[in-house]
C-alpha cells in the first residue's frame, strides 16, 4: 500500500496539471506493485498533492528559483511497507517519479529540483479498518496473492 505525498510550490499546478501528474503517479504505483492493475491495488494507489507558499520554501538560502531546475520544486514522500523494495527498485521510483513529474508538468528540465525520499513503515506500525496490514494482506487485495512480488519482497 504505497502512498505518494507530492509537495509542490504554490501556482506551480493549475487543476490541469495535477490530474494529468496525479494519474501518471498512479501509473508509478502501480509499476511499485509489480504491475498489478487491478480494482485492488488502484485502491492502495493514493497520491496527495499539498501546496507550500513559496515564502516557506527555500533551497540555498533563496525563495525564489536561485537554485531551482525546471520543472521546479518537488518534494515526493513515498511510504512504502518495510522490506517492500531493494536499492535497485527504489533506484528505479526514483527515475520513474522524476519522468512522470517532467511529463506530467510539461516542464521538462533536470529535475534536479525533484526531491523523491522512500519512506519505509515497519511491519505491525500499518493498519486500515482497525487492523495491521502486512506485505501478504497487500498482495492478497491487489491480485497477488502467493506471487513473485511477495516472495521477492521476503528474500
Amino acid at each position: 500500500m504505497p502512498l505518494m505525498d507530492v509537495r509542490y510550490a504554490e501556482g506551480s499546478l493549475d487543476d490541469t496539471m495535477k490530474t494529468k501528474l496525479a494519474g501518471l503517479l498512479t501509473d508509478v504505483l502501480i509499476r511499485m506493485e509489480g504491475g498489478v492493475n487491478t480494482p485492488g491495488g488502484r485502491a492502495f494507489a493514493w497520491v496527495f498533492f499539498s501546496a507550500f507558499a513559496t515564502r516557506d520554501w527555500w533551497i540555498g538560502g533563496q525563495t525564489d528559483a536561485t537554485y531551482v531546475s525546471p520543472p521546479g520544486k518537488f518534494l515526493v514522500r513515498i511510504t512504502i511497507p518495510e522490506g517492500y523494495m531493494n536499492t535497485a527498485h527504489k533506484n528505479e521510483v526514483h527515475a520513474w517519479v522524476a519522468a512522470a513529474i517532467a511529463e506530467g508538468t510539461g516542464l521538462g528540465g533536470s529535475g534536479d529540483s525533484i526531491l523523491t525520499v522512500i519512506e519505509e513503515v515497519t511491519e505491525g506500525s500499518w493498519g486500515c479498518a482497525g487492523h495491521p496490514i502486512s506485505l501478504e494482506s497487500i498482495a492478497a487485495t491487489v491480485g497477488q496473492d502467493g506471487g513473485p512480488r511477495v516472495a521477492w519482497s521476503r528474500r
